[in-house]
């Protein structure tokens, strides 16, 4: 039997008839070229962050492990050129030591950064897009193996930086970065009624806002971070380790087994969650958006229309209560400005983030299938490295250049070269 490739979470798994480890361009466009020849499919893993199939491989898998090098950059602009394989905390330091940085990340780092554009990897903050929308630049190999550079003026980039897989492998990306900053943090736990009726005053004077309500509670704890120009005051290591890597990562993770193994005890063991009093803190940005996440566990996230946001959570808080679900894991809601890219779940539309999660083994079908029905009230759409249950029929209402994006994946892959069972599930053949 071949070797087993898995996933993250351990949820996706693939045995490919060939495994390549390309060390540039130049070795992808062979691998292209002779799998294109022979009828074979290729799909590309970097982190195994995505949740869902996207980059399940039957024929051929090309790993991006050593497509880790700085191109360019940061050039008079900020632009800097990487290869694809480089995961968003190496990135991070880079950035750091040229004196810039990301814009915006979303809470974890572990991707490598074409997995994390490709699926629409985003922060929160309302007048900020996602990660895709800092990119300028994209170098693709299509299905038949030609090299093709798209730049900032190219209506192409558009349609390709969130590209689901479906439309080319991404070698190399360039993204316009910032000077490097620093942000405030606060973080406070508040009644969830509070957090949901000033959610508009909340997330217009904070930079950067979300909140993660613990079910079986009325307790949310958010989060409020904003740039800031004071000197940097980061968390004394001890009481870093103690609140980052201890009680979010160690104690949550006994509190997940328990829940696991009793299911009953998982309303009482979410009381511990909120704690108590608030922590205020000033470091580097790519510091504090990226957490770590030792715990594991499936994921299912949608992007609604702002205003529904409130609605939509009050609406999960029901189902889990008449449903008497037991859930462990929070609920995170983040916040984002509309984007131009064509996939995006932010497409021309002012978003709210609705995120729920299971910890790794628990049955999330009959949870994830509760509040995917209510997100199709509110027109959501579902993160693409994220688990949902959606087809081309019903995603192809929800985004308006739906057919456009077709028919761009018919001219970079006409051949079908990266298509897998999802992709035929979420774009049709």
């Amino acid at each position: 039997m071949s070797k087993k490739w898995t996933n993250w979470a351990g949820n996706q798994s693939s045995h490919p008839q060939s495994w390549i480890r390309p060390q540039n361009i130049a070795e992808i466009v062979a691998a292209v070229q002779d799998a294109s020849a022979q009828g074979q499919r290729v799909k590309v893993v970097g982190s195994g962050h995505s949740f869902t199939a996207a980059a399940v491989a039957q024929d051929v898998l090309i790993e991006m492990t050593h497509m880790t090098r700085v191109l360019a950059g940061p050039d008079e602009n900020g632009i800097v050129e990487f290869e694809a394989g480089m995961t968003l905390s190496a990135v991070n330091e880079y950035l750091f030591h040229q004196g810039r940085a990301l814009e915006n990340l979303g809470d974890i780092a572990y991707q490598t950064i074409a997995g994390a554009i490709s699926t629409g990897t985003h922060g929160t903050g309302e007048n900020i897009g996602g990660l895709a929308q800092q990119v300028v630049g994209l170098t693709l190999v299509d299905g038949v193996g030609n090299t093709v550079v798209i730049d900032e003026n190219n209506p192409l980039l558009h349609f390709v930086r969130v590209g689901v897989g479906a439309v080319g492998i991404i070698a190399h990306v360039k993204i316009r970065t910032v000077p490097k900053f620093a942000l405030h943090v606060k973080e406070k736990p508040m009644r969830l009624s509070y957090v949901l009726e000033n959610l508009e005053d909340l997330a217009s004077r904070n930079d950067h806002f979300e909140f993660f309500w613990i079910p079986h509670t009325k307790w949310a704890l958010t989060k409020q971070n904003n740039r800031t120009d004071s000197p940097l005051q980061p968390l004394p290591p001890f009481k870093k380790w103690w609140q980052k890597s201890f009680m979010e990562n160690t104690a949550f993770g006994l509190v997940c087994q328990l829940g696991k193994l009793f299911p009953s005890l998982v309303p009482r063991l979410a009381t511990a969650l909120p704690g108590s009093g608030s922590t205020s803190y000033v470091d580097e940005s790519f510091r504090v958006f990226a957490s770590e996440r030792r715990v594991k566990f499936v994921e299912m996230e949608y992007a609604i229309p702002r205003e529904h946001c409130r609605a939509a959570v009050e609406d999960i808080e029901r189902v889990i209560a008449e449903k008497n679900y037991k859930v462990s894991f929070p609920v995170e809601v983040r916040l984002t400005a509309p984007d131009n890219n064509v996939l995006s779940t932010a497409h021309a539309r002012q978003s709210a983030y609705v995120a729920v999660h299971m910890f790794k083994g628990c049955d999330y079908l009959p949870y994830f299938s509760s509040v995917a029905e209510i997100m199709a009230k509110y027109s959501g759409r579902p993160h693409w490295g994220k688990m949902h249950f959606l087809t081309h029929q019903e995603l192809s209402v929800l985004y308006p250049r739906w057919n456009e994006f077709l028919e761009v994946r018919d001219q970079l892959d006409p051949r079908r070269t990266f298509h897998n069972d999802y992709l035929e599930q979420v774009f049709g053949k």
